[in-house]
């Protein structure tokens, strides 16, 4: 029944997901053989699924200008931009809690910048505990207590509701050459691109790599090798830095 399961949830899922699943229920299976529940292991026999390269590419800095110039609720906008200047996972910024921020500081669990650190005060709108990006309705009954603000009443906003506002809001701006009546039929970006193209930016400015683990979190130099792709920007940057014809007109 568990192989079943899995295999069901590799053909709905991406293999990163169905992996990561995968290692919770193994994780939990061995918690229950030690307490003597359970003696054997159902999980035997289902394999991980290999991982399709990451072909993603990162957002020219045009692309993230556009981004900051739409007109989006001040929550995405946060969100958006914490996203950017931290380098964050989607899930640590939306995991966020307001008393874990330190706003002084610029830094929660994560490092932001000064564009975050502006809209900050007013997201947070005084409040002193509960999740930071939240929904606009009342949590529904049986919501865990931890995703509830006690303040408000209000939920925890999902992945799955950020990643479709996110990919809703910037179809036209995937599709330039799209017409607004085609709207429907685009497919906008994934929340990974801002932290991937932060990560790959700071690579193109001259980040260094000890700087450049320690702000995406990962544990080996070759976990970084997809960030380290320059953009368009950036090859053309280069290539007129080395056009002596392109330097004697700057």
């Amino acid at each position: 029944m568990l192989a079943e399961l899995a295999a069901a949830r590799a053909d709905e899922m991406d293999a990163d997901t169905v992996n990561r699943e995968l290692s919770i229920a193994r994780k939990a299976i061995g918690w229950w053989q030690r307490q003597g529940w359970i003696e054997g292991d159902p999980t035997i026999g289902i394999e991980r699924r290999p991982a399709p390269p990451d072909r993603t590419k990162a957002l020219a800095e045009n692309q993230i200008a556009a981004l900051w110039r739409l007109d989006v609720a001040l929550r995405e906008k946060t969100c958006w931009k914490m996203l950017y200047e931290s380098a964050a996972r989607a899930d640590e910024v939306l995991c966020l809690n307001v008393e874990a921020l330190h706003p002084g500081d610029k830094r929660g669990r994560i490092h932001w910048q000064s564009g975050t650190a502006q809209l900050l005060p007013r997201l947070i709108a005084g409040r002193a505990r509960g999740p930071l990006f939240l929904t606009g309705r009342k949590a529904p009954a049986g919501t865990p207590t931890l995703d509830v603000c006690p303040e408000t009443g209000r939920a925890r906003l999902s992945y799955r509701r950020a990643e479709e506002i996110f990919e809703e809001n910037t179809r036209l701006l995937a599709n330039p050459l799209a017409s607004p009546e085609d709207i429907e039929d685009l497919d906008g970006w994934t929340l990974h691109r801002l932290r991937h193209s932060a990560l790959t930016h700071d690579a193109e400015g001259g980040t260094s790599t000890p700087m450049l683990l320690a702000r995406s979190r990962h544990a080996s130099v070759r976990s970084l090798e997809r960030y380290a792709r320059p953009g368009v920007d950036a090859v053309a940057r280069h290539v007129a830095e080395r056009d002596p014809a392109a330097r004697r007109h700057r």
